[in-house]
This record gives structure tokens, C-alpha cells and sequence, in this order.
């Protein structure tokens, strides 16, 4: 029986006994400790294997783990450090993914709980006669859930701030061993704290709870930490002269997270898909750690899950519904023409240069419209092409989309975030709308030209005609659906075809509007164009026939920020 697709496996030892397929990066063990660190930082995007990478650090080194999960994987060759170190460390892990509340105090709540739940892994502390009476009194207050039926830790907020730095100490003190310490996405609840409007509180917590744990720790051997983004030192891990950090930009571990090309190759011949492999380069390839060229794993197996259901799959967006956009959409909310022209650029398929701080606090993240470089080239939405321009100590990076996946991404959420930023300014969109049933394209064409100004548009590149008209068809009905009482109805079959927007209003106004994009720019020669296969393909026969008693045609042309928009009559 072939084995399982891993699609949103996080958990190493499922792979063994669940017999699904592995990527095997059980080198980065080797790496991790070659390259040692007292605490080691990884930051990646989401959805490229780090909560797998912690899991599988934990079930080689905890003590009592089951060594047999990595025979005939590559880090088994490494005898004598597998000797050295397999199963030698009491293991500590916690992920902070869940820490999220409406207020500091759900989600302190949810920290005691996950820190809790771990405490309870090791309730061989509560009995241990290596432990004093006092340790193990603080052991038991740290899976203390009094008498509520909700099991609610009760441990104080003076314990939650020392908890991983007792936890540490009482193993250490039970096994005669230091502990090794592992925390994934450690920075989610400093962002989910920030949109809340609790960051201060959050920020201070944090920063006892870690430099309680990772600072001046005897009992700590190592720790390693994985998130999005990389705080600025000064935020969080003030005092902590023992960071070693490895962003998506340094040559180290530039192979561990995601799949590289030979990965892939491997994988598609694995399942008989070795056809996809163009395919999947051009949509899920194309991000550079560390100059090394990186597929998004998740994305690579939920194709191949498709195409082994039906062998003609369309590739989709995946990454989008997994990664958090509120950051960047905050952003976006505030860009000027400039920025969304840049953005424009970069959805054509261009690079543009700009400087990139890789290390920020959240509370800065709003100073500048130019943090928003820096948030979408470490989240994952940009990558970079080439080696950073250090010419005046100012990390200067040539930022670009990465694949089709996230192109699509750019499109489709702009697009939607343009939708509603139109939508507030209800006046203007009011009167907007209202020019269509009366017949007004002088005011159409002048108000659809100001907002394409004022918005993102495709570039003229070299993507079909078809596709650029949906983009403008798009646009155009999403600012049409502001009139909520208007029945509007997109590709509608009417007559001898598919008229692109065809309205109904309560007033008994029926609108066609076919859309063309003029490749050479004559917009005039456009609206003719559409004009005419509204007339030749009847597209006004379904208003007829639902009893509009005056119809209104228009033919848009578009190319580029240019509208131009004409009226054909018929009572």
C-alpha cells in the first residue's frame, strides 16, 4: 500500500506509525548541533514544516523517546552523535499558537493552560523523591486546576511568569540533566495582542517569561524558538546576549525548512506525478533562503492530493486561507498612490528595491507606510531576488512576488480590499451608481478614471486580454454592488451569449454593460467593439423579457488606469 500524503501532518511520530510519506530533514538535528546556540531563533513563513521540525527535535531527544522513528533516516548514519544524544534530555514543548483573547486576560488564561498541560506530561515530579517537599509543592501548583469542572489552571501570575523556568529546574533536579527548552510561534501572541489593543501587557509578559527561562538558566541546555517574524531584541529578549538568530535571509538551515527541487522531483515520482513538476514550479516554487530555492511544502502535497483524485486538477491558492493578513491589509489600508503603484509593478511581474528591517517591535510597525516592505518579505508574500545592497549599512533587498500562488494572492485580496475601502466613501459611490440607469457616461467614465487613479490595476504585461477584463469586470461590479436593492447579475445568459453585468432596478431599468480591454490602447475603437456585440448578440433579450421598461447599454473600454465608457440607448 503506497504510503499517506502528510497533508498538515505536524506531528513527527505520526509518520512512522501512521506510514506517512517524509521529507527527510533529520540533518538539521547535525546542524543545530554543529552550528551550536544557547538559544537558537528560526523565523520562516507559515506553512513551511517548523512545528514539524520542533516535533521532530523532541522525539529525538527527550528521554525515553522511541529511537527506532529515525532508523533509516539520514541522521542515523551520524553514529556517535546519535549515541551522544538520542534520547539523553528531558523536553520541554510548548506552542504559543493558541494564546489569543479578546483581552490581556483570556489570554493569560490560555498561557497558563497550554504551559499547564505540558507541566502534566511530566507528573512523575509530583511523586519524585529527588525533589524536596517544597519543589514538589511547586510542581503541584503549576497543574493546579482547584475545584472549578472547567480544569482552569489557577497558577498566579507571579507562577505564569516563572513557570517554564520551575518546569526547567524540577526536570533538570528529577533526570540529574539539563533541559532542553522548544517554543513554536512565538510571536503569535504579540501580533494577536496587537490587533486587540493589548500589546504593552502582552509585550511585558513575554519578556519575563522568556528572560526568566532563557537567561542565566543553569538548568537549561538549549532552547529553540520558530515564528513569522523576528521582534527586535529590545522588545522581548532584553538582556539576552545568547540569541542566535536565523532569518530567511542567512546562509544556515537554508535547506530544513520547505522542500528544495530534488525534494519535490523526489516526491512526484513517489505518486507517478513527476508530469506536475512544471507545474508546481511555476505556482509553489520561487522563495530564496539563504539563496537556496524553496517550494512551500504545504502547498506541494495539497496539489499532489488533488492530482492523485483526478489527474487533471487545477493548481489553487492554498497558503492563502492558512496565513494571517491582518497585518498586511492593515498596511494596505493606508498606502498612497506611490506604494499601490509599486504593488502594481510587483503584481506584473517586476522587482522593486527597498529597504528591509528584519528586526521591529509591532509598536513600530505603524510608524512608516515603509514597514510594510519588511512585513510582506518575512511572512512570505515577497521574497527576495538576489544578494542585499549593503552599499550604506542599509539593507536594501530586490523584493518580488515569488510564484503564481501568491500573485493570485496579491490580486484577489487587494482587489477585495479596494471593494471596501470604494465602498466607504457612500456618497460618491452612491452617485457613481446611479449614472448608470440615468444614461450619464460623461459622469461613469470621469468618476471610473479617478477611482482606477486612486487604486491597483494590471500592468500591461504579457497575460491574456481575457484575464485583464476579468480584472476590470471585477472591479466594476464590485463597486455596483453597493446599490444592495439592485438585482446584478455577472456572465448572465442572455440572448445569443453571456453578457458580462446585466442590472434590474426597482425603478424598471434594465443596464448591459459588456467590458474590452484595448490591448493597443485605442479605447474609442473598445467601446465600439462591445457596443456592438451587445447589439449583435442580443444581450438586452433577458431584461426584455423580465419587462424592463427602458434599457440602458454601455461598451467600457479599459487599458491600463484608462477607462473610457460609451452609451448605447434603447426604450
Amino acid at each position: 500500500m503506497r504510503k499517506k500524503l502528510p497533508v498538515g501532518i505536524e506531528n513527527f511520530e505520526e509518520f512512522s506509525s501512521q506510514d506517512f510519506y517524509y521529507v527527510d530533514k533529520t540533518m538539521f538535528i547535525a546542524e543545530l548541533l554543529e552550528s551550536w546556540g544557547k538559544v537558537n531563533l528560526f523565523t520562516r513563513p507559515r506553512r513551511f514544516g517548523k512545528t514539524l521540525i520542533l516535533s521532530m527535535l523532541k522525539a529525538f531527544f527527550e528521554i525515553g523517546c522511541d529511537k527506532t522513528l529515525f532508523d533509516g533516516l539520514k541522521i542515523s548514519r551520524e553514529r556517535e552523535l546519535c549515541e551522544k544524544y538520542m534520547g539523553q534530555y528531558p523536553v520541554i514543548s510548548v506552542t504559543l499558537k493558541s494564546v489569543d483573547g479578546l483581552n490581556f486576560q483570556s489570554a493569560c488564561a490560555a498561557l497558563r493552560g497550554l504551559i499547564g498541560k505540558e507541566a502534566l506530561r511530566f507528573g512523575f515530579l509530583a511523586d519524585s523523591d529527588r525533589l524536596s517537599l517544597q519543589e514538589r509543592a511547586m510542581y503541584l501548583q503549576l497543574i493546579d486546576v482547584g475545584s472549578t469542572q472547567n480544569a482552569i489552571f489557577t497558577m498566579t501570575d507571579a507562577m505564569l511568569v516563572e513557570s517554564l523556568h520551575t518546569l526547567t529546574q524540577l526536570l533538570a533536579r528529577h533526570f540529574g540533566q539539563k533541559v532542553i527548552l522548544l517554543i513554536d510561534e512565538y510571536d503569535v501572541p504579540l501580533e494577536k495582542a496587537f490587533q486587540a489593543g493589548y500589546y504593552e501587557e502582552m509585550v511585558s509578559l513575554i519578556r519575563s517569561l522568556f528572560g526568566n527561562v532563557l537567561k542565566s538558566n543553569d538548568s537549561l541546555h538549549f532552547a529553540v524558538l520558530t515564528g513569522c517574524l523576528r521582534i527586535a531584541k529590545e522588545s522581548i529578549f532584553t538582556g539576552l546576549n545568547n540569541l542566535n538568530v536565523m532569518t530567511v535571509t542567512d546562509p544556515y538551515f537554508n535547506d530544513s525548512f520547505g522542500f528544495t527541487e530534488q525534494e519535490v522531483k523526489e516526491l512526484l515520482s513517489f505518486y507517478g506525478q513527476e508530469d506536475a513538476f512544471e507545474t508546481i514550479q511555476e505556482w509553489y516554487d520561487g522563495y530564496q533562503f539563504g539563496g537556496k530555492s524553496v517550494y512551500c511544502p504545504w502547498d506541494v502535497a495539497r496539489y499532489v492530493q488533488a492530482l492523485l483524485k483526478d489527474r487533471n486538477a487545477v493548481p489553487r491558492n492554498y497558503w492563502a486561507n492558512t496565513s494571517g493578513n491582518a497585518m498586511v491589509r492593515r498596511f494596505i489600508g493606508k498606502a498612497g498612490r506611490e506604494t499601490k503603484n509599486e504593488i502594481e509593478r510587483l503584481i506584473a511581474g517586476e522587482s522593486i528595491v527597498k529597504p528591509v528591517n528584519q528586526e521591529l517591535t509591532y509598536s513600530e510597525l505603524d510608524n512608516s507606510i515603509d514597514n510594510l516592505w519588511s512585513v510582506l518579505f518575512t511572512t512570505g508574500y515577497l521574497t527576495q531576488n538576489g544578494r542585499p545592497d549593503l552599499a550604506d549599512g542599509v539593507e536594501r533587498y530586490s523584493l518580488r512576488i515569488p510564484n503564481r500562488e501568491i500573485r493570485s494572492l496579491f490580486i484577489s485580496q487587494i482587489r477585495e480590499w479596494f471593494k471596501e475601502t470604494a465602498r466607504a466613501d457612500t456618497k460618491k459611490l452612491e452617485r457613481f451608481c446611479r449614472a448608470f440607469p440615468d444614461g450619464d457616461a460623461v459622469l461613469i467614465e470621469e468618476m471610473m478614471n479617478a477611482y482606477l487613479w486612486n487604486s491597483i490595476s494590471i500592468r500591461d504585461t504579457a497575460v491574456s486580454t481575457d484575464r485583464k477584463e476579468n480584472f476590470y469586470h471585477g472591479m466594476l461590479l464590485g463597486l455596483l454592488q453597493y446599490e444592495t436593492e439592485w438585482e446584478i447579475k455577472s456572465n448572465a445568459e442572455s440572448g445569443e451569449g453571456y453578457s458580462d453585468i446585466l442590472i434590474q432596478t426597482p425603478q424598471r431599468t434594465g443596464v448591459v454593460i459588456e467590458t474590452k480591454y484595448a490591448q493597443d490602447g485605442n479605447l474609442e475603437k473598445g467601446c465600439a467593439a462591445a457596443l456592438e456585440q451587445i447589439e449583435r448578440k442580443r444581450y438586452d433579450a433577458a431584461l426584455i423579457k423580465d419587462g424592463m421598461k427602458k434599457i440602458v447599454k454601455y461598451g467600457i473600454a479599459f487599458c491600463k488606469k484608462n477607462c473610457k465608457a460609451e452609451l448605447s440607448r434603447q426604450v
